[in-house]
């Protein structure tokens, strides 16, 4: 298609600069022919003037003083070439013969005895016409210089054509040698004109595109692993329902599988809008407390085991929404991996939040969707620009948060 483009634009330019050869070729031989015709019809009226006068002041008709115009007292006196073009009633007139004489007919009305009497000038131009001996003498060179400054125009248009579209065919091959997930750079994109602006809002475009279908794959991906465990885990309960009715242990365990996929569900939904959220400031000590509350409502966990060591206001940069994810999570797999009798520890020092749980000597290690929780909240985490890592211990776990500071 790149190619394609540049042939148009050499065939237009070409095509123009060869018809504005022609015309002004046209134009500068029609102009030779005007100026030749009237050069010579004023050499026949100033040749009519001086007849006339010298038919005043002699009464009669005196032979011109040009070798090149003659004087014909009646029509009949005409040469047949010129009769046979020229009517009688033609004040001028110009004939062409085929024996090579090139003839211009003036009429001159005279007056004699009272009586009106028309007498003409011929002029046989043939000897004086330089137009076509300069067209047989110097045509050819004059031909040859044309055609040179039409290859000259050629090469320039091509030229032209082949500078004007090559950094579209640059940005079309960078464009076509773009691999998914590769980085995204076009080489126009610092030109000042209307090209470097395609590059810059293509590029822009690519990146977005790329971003959404790395959403788009992550949230599939996670969807498909995420949801695996605890839809399994329903399947199973349900199941051995059928044989034995739902004891109080598998009717926990399907509320704490249906809690768990609406947590992760709206993780994944989250993510899925991490890069349209805009930053912002986040009180974190006020989301801090917010998520406490709700671990208190949906979890029977006595709040005098909570260790909360926080500034007055936490302000950092980041997203509301994902922040209250984040911090919900971590409390409730604190609670998950602790158990009900676990303590708790919230701390902001040197810029990190820890949040810390004890884990009871002894107790089997549970791990049923862990290793997929710290994936989502490491990315709950990227998406807000943050660190996040996870150190685990024989008797406590803990979790380091590391928001971006406000200035």
């Amino acid at each position: 298609m790149s190619k394609s483009i540049r042939q148009r634009l050499f065939a237009a330019l070409a095509g123009f600069t060869v018809l504005l050869c022609l015309c002004y070729t046209g134009l500068a031989l029609v102009i030779a022919y005007v100026t030749e015709d009237m050069l010579v019809q004023r050499l026949l009226e100033r040749e009519a003037a001086a007849v006339s006068m010298r038919w005043q002041q002699h009464g009669k008709l005196t032979p011109s003083g040009s070798d090149l115009i003659t004087v014909y007292g009646s029509y009949l006196d005409l040469p047949q070439a010129v009769r046979a073009q020229v009517p009688p009633s033609a004040p001028r007139g110009e004939v062409f013969t085929t024996t090579g004489q090139h003839y211009h007919v003036l009429a001159l009305d005279l007056v004699a005895a009272g009586q009106p009497q028309r007498s003409y000038l011929l002029a046989d131009v043939a000897p004086v016409l330089v137009v076509q001996r300069l067209a047989r003498e110097v045509g050819g060179v004059v031909l040859g210089v044309a055609l040179a400054l039409i290859a000259l125009a050629l090469l320039l248009a091509y030229w032209l054509a082949r500078r004007l579209v090559l950094p579209l065919q640059r940005l079309a091959q960078e464009a076509r040698q773009l691999a998914p997930g590769g980085a995204v750079h076009f080489s126009e994109r610092d030109r000042p004109d209307e090209i470097g602006f395609l590059a810059r809002r293509l590029e822009t475009t690519f990146v977005e595109l790329q971003a959404v279908l790395q959403r788009e794959q992550a949230f599939a991906r996670d969807v498909s692993h995420e949801l695996r465990t605890p839809l399994t885990l329903m399947h199973n309960t349900l199941a051995l329902a059928g044989a034995h009715p739902v004891t109080l242990e598998g009717q926990a365990q399907l509320r704490q599988s249906t809690d768990e996929m609406r947590a992760t569900i709206d993780v994944l939904f989250a993510l899925a809008r991490a890069e349209q959220l805009p930053g912002e400031m986040v009180e974190l000590r006020s989301c801090i407390e917010q998520c406490l509350l709700r671990l208190l409502d949906e979890h029977p966990w006595d709040a005098s085991l909570l260790t909360l060591d926080l500034p007055e206001r936490l302000e950092v940069v980041g997203n509301g929404q994902l922040t209250m994810l984040l911090i919900n999570n971590c409390l409730a797999n604190a609670l998950f991996h602790g158990g009900p009798a676990c303590r708790i520890s919230i701390v902001f020092a040197q810029d990190c939040l820890s949040i810390d749980n004890t884990v009871q000597a002894g107790q089997p290690r549970r791990v049923q969707g862990f290793a997929h929780g710290q994936n989502l909240l490491q990315r709950l985490a990227h998406a807000m620009h943050w660190d996040i890592v996870f150190d685990p211990g024989a008797t406590q776990y803990r979790v380091a948060i590391l928001p971006t500071q406000a200035q």
